[in-house]
């Protein structure tokens, strides 16, 4: 019996789990991502010999100048299964080989349409990822070379190099194709109206949450302390010759640096880190080390090591203040009076956060947190995130958390206060209520009919060749063009 694929239709439950294990799980598929000497397929299907598009044993589809390897799935479902899908949530092997043609048909047809993805870009994304790897097998490169069966540091990483770019391209294309969807009001009544209402999405419950954070202040003597230990790290470099590596690798409390000695590549026309610190970067010349400045990270020196056009390789130090046990009993006793003063009701929870709070983020709104996910104010109870979920799930409305204590990537130690500022309890969908819900389902409803309708056509003017078994599975799409 054929084995059904949807293709583009996955369940929600399967997309998650799928996204979920290339995010952390940095899948890595056959190095022989693209055919070097293959001929770009014309409008009109002419078929070439399988001798010439077909040269690896094990290859059982070619889409444009892509191919897909048997093995492939069977990493694919190696590294699904370790990620932590349960094999109820794995797909079948034709779901997943179905979703693999259609990542080849996105790469493909943006080289075609010049889509452009950086290489530098590439590589920096894939230094990332494989200190990151390397640190979760101890820093060991054999372990990590064996598990993914390479015999050299560069051949794990050209392999990581052709999927990332692959995966940009499938991506980029993917945007182009949904860029100028849009829906109108009518849209989204229509599309609500059509949803028999037996079958309208229930939606979980909602909180808004709110929150107030003292931050121990950082005593002016702790500050010149860093200070003076990185003007005496320069002077070490540029007086008596020491590696600023070294120092970096010694000293620095970037931890997610350190690995690679400090190293960073910065973009004039992609930010990336604070703007103090691209500023002091994009001023410097080529070797030089710049004075210590300040962020909100901490106290920073740059070596600037080279510079290739827009692209500037930078290494940096860091250094943090001490919090001194003083400064962390006084912002405690300040956030417990805090909390006496709303609880005595003297001042209401908003106020308190508008008059003492420390986040700039949230104290103009009266504490109340933004949802990351949806740029607003509610929060699904069922996808928070379950850190917040603990500090706030015994919470009645309006009833304030104990004085919490707290770190995030700035501040070493925080306290906070908490409060659920509104609760909608779990209700079916309703068209006023939820409005920007149902918008964004007519939205995402468009663009899947757009992606769609874009994969059927340029199907039919596309080079494809499926091989073997896979050639009976019951495909959504016309991959076989029947």
């Amino acid at each position: 019996m054929p084995l059904k694929t949807t293709n583009l239709k996955f369940t929600t439950k399967l997309r998650v789990a799928f996204t979920l294990a290339v995010l952390l799980s940095y899948t890595f598929s056959s190095a022989q991502e693209i055919i070097q000497d293959s001929i770009v397929a014309p409008k009109v299907e002419a078929a070439p010999s399988t001798q010439e598009r077909v040269k690896i044993d094990g290859v059982v589809a070619v889409v444009g100048d892509y191919i897909i390897l048997d093995s492939d799935l069977d990493k694919q479902f190696a590294q699904l299964e370790a990620s932590g899908v349960s094999k109820s949530d794995l797909p079948n092997r034709c779901q997943l080989f179905g979703k693999l043609l259609e990542d080849k048909l996105y790469a493909h047809h943006a080289i075609q349409d010049s889509i452009v993805v950086n290489d530098i870009e590439v590589r920096s994304q894939i230094d990332q990822q494989f200190n990151y790897i390397l640190e979760q097998m101890d820093g060991n490169l054999a372990n990590m070379l064996k598990f993914y069966n390479k015999d050299t540091e560069k051949s794990l990483r050209d392999e990581m190099f052709e999927i990332n770019k692959s995966q940009q391209l499938a991506a980029r294309m993917k945007e182009k194709i949904v860029a100028d969807i849009e829906v109108t009001p009518e849209e989204v009544r229509q599309y609500f109206n059509e949803i028999p209402k037996e079958e309208r999405p229930f939606f979980g419950t909602e909180l808004k949450v709110a929150q107030i954070v003292v931050i121990p202040k950082i005593a002016q003597a702790e500050k010149q302390k860093v200070i003076d230990r990185l003007k005496e790290f320069k002077a070490d470099v540029v007086e008596r010759g020491a590696s600023f590596t070294s120092k970096v690798v010694l000293y620095t409390d970037d931890v997610q640096s350190r690995k690679t000695g400090g190293l960073y590549t910065l973009n004039r026309k992609r930010p990336q880190m604070v703007k103090e610190f691209r500023d002091v970067a994009f001023s410097m010349q080529e070797g030089e080390i710049s004075e210590p400045f300040e962020t909100d990270f901490g106290y920073h020196i740059i070596y600037l090591e080279k510079i290739r056009g827009q692209e500037y390789d930078v290494r940096h130090i860091l250094l943090r203040p001490e919090v001194t046990t003083a400064a962390i009993k006084e912002a405690k006793d300040k956030i417990e009076l805090v909390r006496k003063r709303i609880i005595d009701k003297e001042i209401t929870f908003a106020q308190a956060a508008r008059e003492f709070s420390d986040e700039d983020e949230t104290r103009n709104d009266g504490g109340q947190l933004i949802n990351p996910r949806t740029q607003d104010y509610s929060f699904e109870l069922t996808k928070m995130d379950p850190e917040l979920y603990t500090q706030i799930q015994d919470l009645k409305d309006n009833e304030i958390t104990p004085v919490l204590q707290d770190e995030d990537r700035v501040n070493s130690i925080k306290f906070k206060l908490m409060t659920v500022t509104d609760r909608v309890n779990e209700h079916e969908a309703d068209f006023s209520k939820d409005y920007l819900k149902i918008k964004n389902l007519t939205e995402q409803d468009k663009q899947f009919k757009a992606i769609e309708k874009w994969v059927n056509e340029k199907i039919m003017d596309t080079y494809i060749n499926i091989n073997g078994d896979y050639r009976d599975c019951d495909f959504q799409s016309n991959w076989l063009k029947k």
